[in-house]
């Protein structure tokens, strides 16, 4: 684990630190701590108030991106060796999917990101190799991400052969859950665009349980979560045909 992703961990523990304090934890001095912070505050990942880091509003993506920081990470690095320089591929949003964009952003040759997430094309545009079509809709503040029937009517010039998704929750009996009627109508349409629709999730997911249903259990080809997965869970889903990878 770096530096960096430490800090966010005690942050997130914490919710509020002083920069002292973190600096003594980590055994290095308070110019390093605050070069860190600038740095993660930069991306978004917290937020820096005089002498204090603390997370953002937990309504905020940045907050939950904030959140398992290094196991989303994983994930994330884990799911990119699937993209190769040249392809053209389908995110939704969600933090580990923010992740995700960023690693094949800065780290692969021409590729492009189809998304309705506002963020992810934020988070990603100082990279130069990576195109982004944004797809544009309702804009939901908090999640960052266009939704509605503005969606439907242009997703369906697009087709590519993987769709990237988050997830909120598991149900044995409804399948993978969301918490947002609208944002899961949304990406539903977006599946219809792919061949083959893949959750990145930490598993910590697996046990929740979202409000809405979003994907059937034979509408996803893929999982990569971490190693935390409950094995009953995991026989479960490979029960349903589906390839787990973990990390």
């Amino acid at each position: 684990m770096s530096r960096e992703e430490e800090i966010l961990s005690i942050v997130s523990k914490k919710k509020k630190i002083e920069v002292n304090e973190l600096s003594e934890l980590l055994n290095v001095s308070k110019v390093t701590i605050r070069k860190d912070l600038d740095k993660l505050e930069a991306r978004g990942l917290l937020h820096r108030q005089h002498g204090y880091a603390l997370l953002n509003n937990t309504d905020d993506i940045n907050y939950r991106l904030a959140q398992n920081y290094d196991l989303k990470r994983k994930i994330a690095l884990e799911a990119s060796k699937l993209i190769h320089d040249g392809d053209v591929i389908m995110i939704e949003s969600g933090s580990t999917c923010a992740l995700l964009a960023e690693e094949i952003a800065f780290n692969r040759n021409d590729v492009t990101i189809i998304t309705n997430s506002c963020f992810i094309a934020s988070y990603v545009r100082k990279a130069d190799s990576v195109k982004v079509i944004l797809i544009g809709g309702e804009y939901q503040k908090e999640s960052q991400v266009n939704v509605g029937p503005l969606v439907k009517q242009v997703i369906s010039e697009f087709f590519v052969d993987k769709l990237f998704v988050g997830i909120d929750g598991l149900d044995p009996n409804r399948g993978f859950t969301g918490s947002d009627l609208t944002r899961c109508d949304t990406t539903r349409t977006l599946a219809t665009a792919a061949n083959q629709t893949i959750v990145l999730t930490d598993s910590s997911k697996f046990t929740q349980k979202g409000v809405v249903s979003e994907f059937g259990f034979n509408e996803i080809s893929k999982v990569f979560t971490d190693a935390g997965i409950e094995e009953q869970t995991l026989a479960f889903l490979n029960k349903q045909k589906i390839d787990v990878i973990t990390v």
